[in-house]
Formats: C-alpha cells, structure tokens, sequence
C-alpha cells in the first residue's frame, strides 16, 4: 500500500479523557492527533471515592469525541491539506471496561433525558467503581449453588465488582426509577460505534465480543449470555433486560456499520465509511503494542491489564484458567483465546502516595494555588529518584498493592493494601519503593498463577503512562520477574490499535495481523533483569506473599 493515500481514525476513550489519532494506514505514522479532557468528570462530579463510586456523564464522551476528533483532523490537514477528508477510509473505537449504563429503548443512556442529568445511577458506571462488591458475591454464591451452568467458569471462576452484571444489579436493587426506565443495559464500547452510526434500533447492534465475554459472562457454548432463570434468581428486572443484549457478539475486526450522515457533518468527514465495533482498550491496546503467541503484553496506566492470546481448542474442550479476568475467543484477535489479567491499582498507587505527600500543599493557607501545583508535579521525579537509591537488599519494607482490592489473580476487591516493616528510620524514598516493589510483586503472582494454568510466556512487552515514564518502575518490574520487558515506542498504543482495527474494517488490510504487521511501532527500550537484585528479590517476594495471606485472612474475619 502506498503512503499518504489511505487515513483511518483510532479513537480511545481513556479514564479522564479521549485520545483521537488520523493514522496512515500503510506505516501507522500518525498525522494528526488530538485529546480532549472530561470537562464534568474533572469537577469530581457524581463521584465518591470513599464510597468506592466512580461515574462518567455521557455528554462528557460526546464532546470529548468531537473536540478530541476536531483537533486531531485540524492537525491532520495541516500536514496532508484539504484533500485529507476524502482520504478517511474508517473509524474504530475502544473505551475502558466494563463501563455500563442504564438506557433506553433505543440504547441511549438514561442521563441523557432531563429528569435523569443529574442521578448518577444513570450515568456510566466507570471501570474502577467498586460499589457493587455485595452484587458480585451473590452473584458468585449463586452460580456456585443454583444447580445449573457455572457462568463463571470462563471468567477464572470468580465475577468482579468491576464488572457489568454486578453493576447493573446494584443500581437496579438500589434506585427503582432508574430501573423503571431502563430498557437495556449498554457497555460504553458499544454505545460509541452505535453513535457514530446513528443506530437506534437495539436488534441492529453489534455488541462486543471482547466486552460480552471477559465482562458479562457470554459464551457461545451456552447460546450467549446466562441464563434468564439465573438473572432473574439476581433480580427480576436483569431477566427482563437481558433479551435486548441478543445472542450475537461481534469482533472488533468487523465493521459495526457506516458513519451517519450527523456525526460526518460534524467531523468534517465521508458519511458511509466503515465504523467498526467497538472493543476494550486493553485488548485494541495489547494489538497496537506488538502482542503476539507466547507474548504477556502489560497495559501499564493507573491500572494494569494482562493480555495473552493462544490457539483455541483443537478438538478437546476449552482449558479453564482459574484466577483471571476471562478467556474469550476472539476477544483480541479473530480466531484466538484472548487471555486477560490485571492489578486494580499500578500508576494510581503512586499518585495515592503523592496525594498523601501532598496534603499540607493542597489544604494549609501560605501557598499559591500555582506554586502548590509546580510543588506537587515535582514529588513523584524527586521520590523516584531518591527511592532508586534505595537497595532491596537492605530493605525490610513490604508492601500490597491492594489499595483498590486484587483483580487477579483470583478477584477480591474488599482486600486492602498494607505496608509492613516500617520505623523510624523508614522515610518517603524507602516507602514509594516498597509500592513500586509491590506492584512489581502483583505482576509476578499473575504471570506465576498463569504459568501453573499452563500458559506459555516466552516474553514480556508493555505500554501505557506507567511504562514509557517510569524508569525505576520497568527496572524493578524486570527484576521481579526475572525476564526482559520491551517497551514500545508509541505513545498512543490504544489509539494506534483502535487504527489498526479501523485500517482492517475498512478493507485496507486482509486481516488484522497483516495491518499489526504494517502499521506497528518499534520499541524504545528493553529493560533486563539484574541478577543481584533479582536474587534480593526472591526473599522479599516471599515476604510480600505472607503479608498477603496475612491480609487476605483478616478480611475474612473481620467480614
């Protein structure tokens, strides 16, 4: 394919904002690029950290997409001129997940009608929101008793509180107008393509294959979703809901339909051309940053997700690996199992100590609002370098990374971080590495609980926030495993997949691999092991597990 005659739009939906890029679809060089922050979600509207709830307003998406999209074609056309517009073969979107929300007949979220614009209930229930732990023990204590189909099973056999039908279960226990009005549930990865298309008609979706299954428990062995004697065992109305998901699900190398002739006016762009269904950033991620067979590709962001892919069955029954965040076919690429894993907290460990550092910035009178700021931007370079001082050897701090509960292996999210060993010696340097330490730390109970389930790992690759910024996280990560961790170079590797995915619906591609093949990036930098403090690392890791199971039995009996 010849450079400069093929655009595609990758467009992905972050925690606090959404990143467009305008790709090239024969290298993946991008042209253009643009990002647009949450406006309402960055007041902390609608949120309660304390009480583990966390929601988006759709409006925030849709002006985001159009603000971040405009940008991004502005710059692109600068660089390419007038013409490029007619050169914007397709559009593919990820988003977080699982992200649902209550809606309407038509698959328009409740907020967005006047009399639900401020219930929270009715906005997206964010990917990290915690609410509904008590859902997602009924709903693991039911599949474990009703006497029919394990629904958990391809889930690592535990359901998350970060997932969609413990969500849609707390609301509609909780908030009987909003469970009233509502007429589906909808994944925010699947509302987006459904916007773009202007598609209304709820039989007409294309709903995720990657969402449905690694979140919502769909398997084609089962004929879809579970059971409505199930759903209705949780409440009566997620039976009612549950016929407006259909049965289908789609992979995101298939076009979800054609941009509508609104949204082209808006963007500047061809009505018709191809828009395709919408996925999870982690998985579209995993794509766009070189995962390959025998590759664990690490998201590294606030969180992490923990993405392998193998070759489905060959004739036998499906391997169940327990402990983790679902295995799905075709939920990464078309034809194979996409295994997922992950941490609840990577980045957002590090940004919890700086705000606890940062406290007498933020609400003690003598500094201006601007100072305190510069002051607070500068703690995480200074606590990084000073902390890469610190010898593991030496150190007797432990700590978990539960601080937002485990999502694998094995999902808990009432499990709580803890810091062990501190006196009076232990300053801030010594404690920030004892939570990279144990981030580090999860990291390798993932990749050892995969291992033992019989997944091959033959290398290691990572991209996000987390990997391209933090020297001393990557260092210490690769000691911790043991193994080399290559990095890649782009910045926007959920963008660059979601472009990818974009270049294969629009028909630029034969397939996916062959656009990955053409439009990849290289790696910055590979990170390798020191065999010395991989051997300190091998007392403290044993350490870091009895401190878990400490933690782990505690909960329990103080349930």
């Amino acid at each position: 394919m010849e450079k400069g005659h093929n655009y595609v739009l990758g467009v992905d939906f972050g925690t606090d904002s959404v990143r467009v890029v305008v790709a090239d679809a024969a290298d993946g060089r991008f042209v253009g690029s643009g990002v647009s922050a949450y406006r309402r979600w960055a007041t902390g509207s609608w949120c309660l950290p304390a009480a583990n709830r966390f929601r988006q307003h759709p409006r925030d998406y849709i002006e985001g997409l159009e603000a971040a999209a405009t940008q991004a074609l502005a710059e692109a056309s600068g660089r390419i001129g007038p013409s490029l517009a007619a050169k914007v073969r397709g559009i593919s979107v990820d988003t977080t997940g699982s992200t649902p929300c209550l809606a309407d007949a038509s698959g328009q979220p409740l907020a967005l009608r006047e009399d639900f614009a401020e219930d929270p209930d009715a906005m997206f229930i964010l990917w990290k929101d915690h609410s509904s732990v008590a859902e997602a023990g009924r709903i693991n204590s039911l599949a474990r008793s009703w006497g029919g189909e394990d629904f958990t099973k391809y889930e690592g056999g535990i359901y998350s509180s970060e997932w969609f039908w413990a969500k849609a279960l707390r609301v509609l226990a909780t908030n009987d107008k909003v469970a009233s009005a509502a007429r589906t549930i909808v994944e925010h990865c699947d509302w987006m393509p459904a916007l773009l298309c202007g598609t209304r008609d709820l039989a007409a979706w294309k709903r995720s294959r990657c969402a449905a299954g690694h979140k919502a428990l769909w398997h084609a062995s089962w004929g879809g979703y579970p059971s409505q004697d199930f759903l209705r065992l949780l409440h009566p109305r997620l039976a009612e809901l549950s016929p407006s998901l259909g049965s289908e699900t789609w992979t995101a190398a298939e076009a979800f339909g054609g941009l509508c002739a609104g949204w082209a006016s808006r963007l500047g762009l061809t009505a018709g051309i191809p828009v395709g269904v919408g996925s999870l950033d982690a998985h579209i991620g995993a794509v766009g940053g070189d995962l390959e067979p025998g590759t664990l590709l690490k998201i590294m962001g606030t969180s992490t997700c923990d993405i392998m892919v193998g070759p489905g069955p060959a004739g036998v029954g499906e391997k169940l690996v327990r402990g983790i965040c679902g295995q799905v076919d075709g939920s990464v690429l078309p034809g194979m199992i996409g295994y997922e894993a992950g941490q609840s907290a990577f980045g957002d460990l590090f940004a919890w100590f700086r705000g606890v550092l940062a406290w007498p910035l933020r609400t003690l009178p003598g500094l201006a609002p601007g100072d305190a700021q510069r002051l607070e931007e500068a703690l995480l370079p200074a606590l990084e370098a000073a902390a890469a001082k610190v010898d593991p050897a030496a150190s007797s701090l432990v700590a978990l990374d539960w601080m937002n509960g485990r999502r694998t292996p094995d999902a808990d999210q009432s499990l709580k971080g803890a810091i062990s060993g501190i006196s009076l010696g232990t300053d801030a340097p010594a404690i920030y590495r004892a939570i990279i330490e144990a981030a580090a730390f999860g990291s390798r109970a993932i990749v050892e609980r995969m291992r033992e389930e019989g997944l091959v790992i033959e290398r290691v690759a990572a991209v996000g926030g987390v990997a391209m910024k933090s020297a001393l996280a990557m260092q210490v990560s690769a000691d911790v495993l043991g193994m080399d961790i290559s990095v890649s170079s782009s910045e926007q590797s959920c963008a660059l997949g979601a472009a990818m995915f974009a270049a294969t619906v629009a028909g630029l591609h034969p397939d996916i691999l062959s656009a990955q093949a053409a439009m990849r990036a290289p790696a910055l930098k590979v990170w390798r092991p020191d065999p010395a403090r991989r051997l300190a690392y091998e007392g403290l890791y044993r350490k870091y597990k009895a401190l878990g199971a400490f933690a782990e039995s505690a909960t329990k009996e103080g349930a």
